[in-house]
C-alpha cells in the first residue's frame, strides 16, 4: 500500500513547435520552466514546478486559468531562441500568449512559486469608490483610469486585459456606473495621469474594445521612452536582446537627462524597438565608465554598448545638432561603429589622399555584458561585484 503514501505527481505540459501558441494564447497566465536536461539545476527544479503546479491546480482547477507548461530547449532550440531564451532554468510569464518582460527570479520553491502564481491572479485594478479618490492619487506614480459604465462589459474586459499585462509600469484604477458618470459625457473613457501634480491629463481616444490599440496607446505612457538602468533591472533589461544607448549623468544633474530624454524623442522615436535609450548614474556606475576612460567628473557622457563593444557619442554638447543623434545609432546597426574602430574611417569619411588609418587597438569591451544572463542563473556576476 506504499501508494497510499507517494505524492501525486503533476502533468506539467510540454511544449513544442507545434502546440506551443495554442496554449500560450489560450491561458490566462502560463508559468514556463526552460530547461536542459544537462543541468543539474534544471533537474533539481523539476520536482518543485511539478508541486507548486499540483498546489495552484487545487486552487485554480479550470485548465485555462493557469497553466503549467516546460520546454526541453536541447529539443526545441527554436523556441529558445524565439524568446531569448540563453541559461537554464529560466522561469518565464505568459498571460494570454503574450510573454511578460520580467521573468520570474523569486526563491525556487513550491512556496514561493505559488504565492508568485497567486499574485499574478490577483486583481490589478483598484476600484474607485468616489471620485475624490482621483484628485489624492500619488502623482509620482503613472496613472490610467477607466471609466466605465458596468464591470460586465467588452470595453471593462480589454482594460483589464491591459492592466494584468502593465500593472507594474503603471496605477490602474475604475470607476463605474454613478460614481463614474460625470467622467462619461461622452461614454466609456480611459484616461493617464502622468506623473507630475500639474501634468495634464491624457484621453485615450481609439476603440476600447481594440485591445492592439489601446495596449499600444497604454504601453507607450506607462512605459518611459528613456528608463533608468540600475543593478537591479539590468539582468532585466540585457534580456530584452537591444543595444543600449545610454546617458551617463550625475544623479542631480536633470538639465542633462532632460535634454537627452527631448532629443531621443525628436531625432530616435522610429529606432524605438532595435535599441533601448537608458540612463545610469555616474557615481553608481562607474565601473563601465572606466570601460570607456570616463569617470564621473567626465560626465554627462553618452555611450552605446552593443554588449560586444562600448562606443562613444564624440560630444555631449552635439546632441542638439540635428541627425546627430540619430547618425551615431544608425552608425551602429550599419557596423560602421565597429569598422571604424578596427580599421579607422571608412574610404567615403577619408578625405582624398588621406590614408585609412589602421588602429591597433579594438574598441572598448562590454561592461554591461556582466550584467546579462550566464550559463544559469545561480552564477549570474553582476557588475557591483567588482566595485
Amino acid at each position: 500500500v506504499s501508494w497510499l503514501f507517494s505524492p501525486t505527481r503533476s502533468e506539467i505540459t510540454s511544449l513544442d513547435s507545434g502546440n506551443i501558441d495554442d496554449i500560450l494564447n489560450n491561458a490566462d497566465v502560463a508559468l514556463v520552466n526552460f530547461y536542459a536536461d544537462w543541468c543539474r539545476f534544471s533537474q533539481m527544479l523539476h520536482p518543485i514546478f511539478e508541486e507548486a503546479s499540483n498546489v495552484i491546480k487545487e486552487e485554480y482547477p479550470d485548465k485555462n486559468q493557469v497553466v503549467f507548461a516546460r520546454v526541453d530547449c536541447d529539443q526545441h532550440s527554436d523556441i529558445a531562441q524565439r524568446y531569448r531564451i540563453s541559461k537554464y532554468p529560466t522561469l518565464k510569464l505568459f498571460r494570454n500568449g503574450m510573454m511578460m518582460k520580467r521573468e520570474y527570479r523569486g526563491q525556487r520553491s513550491v512556496t514561493a512559486i505559488a504565492d508568485y502564481i497567486r499574485q499574478q491572479k490577483s486583481n490589478p485594478i483598484r476600484e474607485v469608490q468616489d471620485l475624490e479618490e482621483i484628485n489624492s492619487l500619488d502623482r509620482s506614480r503613472r496613472n490610467i483610469v477607466g471609466y466605465f459604465e458596468q464591470k460586465d462589459s467588452d470595453n471593462y474586459r480589454t482594460f483589464e486585459r491591459v492592466a494584468n499585462i502593465l500593472h507594474d509600469d503603471c496605477v490602474f484604477l475604475s470607476a463605474f456606473g454613478a460614481v463614474s458618470k460625470a467622467e462619461r459625457f461622452s461614454g466609456d473613457n480611459v484616461i493617464y495621469k502622468p506623473p507630475g501634480e500639474n501634468a495634464p491629463d491624457m484621453v485615450y481616444l481609439g476603440s476600447l474594445t481594440n485591445f492592439d490599440l489601446i495596449y499600444a496607446w497604454t504601453q507607450d505612457k506607462c512605459v518611459p521612452l528613456v528608463r533608468e538602468i540600475t543593478f537591479e533591472n539590468g539582468e532585466e533589461l540585457t534580456e530584452e536582446g537591444l543595444p543600449f544607448l545610454i546617458l551617463f549623468h550625475m544623479k542631480d544633474d536633470l538639465e542633462s537627462l532632460e535634454k537627452f530624454q527631448q532629443e531621443v524623442a525628436r531625432q530616435l522615436i522610429s529606432e524605438k524597438g532595435t535599441i533601448n535609450f537608458l540612463h545610469a548614474d555616474c557615481d553608481k556606475f562607474r565601473h563601465p565608465l572606466l570601460h570607456i576612460q570616463k569617470t564621473p567628473a567626465d560626465c554627462p557622457v553618452i555611450a552605446i554598448d552593443s554588449f560586444k563593444h562600448m562606443y562613444v557619442f564624440p560630444d555631449f554638447s552635439d546632441l542638439s545638432v540635428p541627425g546627430k543623434l540619430k547618425q551615431f545609432v544608425l552608425d551602429l546597426h550599419s557596423g560602421k561603429l565597429h569598422r571604424e574602430f578596427h580599421h579607422g574611417p571608412d574610404p567615403t569619411d577619408v578625405a582624398p589622399g588621406q590614408p585609412i588609418q589602421d588602429l591597433a587597438s579594438s574598441p572598448p569591451e562590454s561592461s554591461f555584458q556582466k550584467l546579462a544572463p550566464s550559463e544559469h542563473r545561480y552564477t549570474l556576476l553582476r557588475e557591483k561585484d567588482e566595485l
